[in-house]
């Protein structure tokens, strides 16, 4: 088992940047791959990115690609997103999840966090 905790969430303007966390605690956090979705109201829960169990490769959606930054740190078993160059189109739930493969596939995460809320105003 693994529990996964997001943080960071919150409201920002348009342009403006966060950075969401993922804290994980149960199994080895290096087991894992580790991936980023987000889902808007009305709208199914869309991959974002994922990172490696070790950090060493990344993989977004072409859609967050040059603005979205996914790193982890395997001391503190954290992920991280930062968000840059906000748009009112990333208002979503984001929600941190566990893979042993290297998919964008939601279907093959095994554990999800509760999500957190980013909204950006325009």
């Amino acid at each position: 088992q693994v529990q996964l905790v997001e943080s960071g969430g919150g409201e920002v303007q348009a342009g403006g940047s966060l950075r969401l966390a993922c804290a994980a605690s149960g199994r080895a956090f290096t087991d894992y791959n580790m991936g980023w979705f987000r889902q808007s109201p009305g709208k199914e829960r869309e991959f974002v990115g994922l990172i490696a169990w070790n950090g060493v490769s990344t993989y977004y959606a072409d859609s967050v690609k040059g603005r979205f930054t996914i790193s982890r740190d395997n001391a503190k078993s954290s992920m991280y997103l930062q968000i840059d160059s906000l748009k009112p189109e990333d208002t979503a739930v984001y929600y941190c999840a566990a893979t042993r493969g290297w998919s964008s596939n939601r279907n093959d995460y095994n554990y999800w966090g509760q999500g957190t809320q980013v909204t950006v105003s325009s």
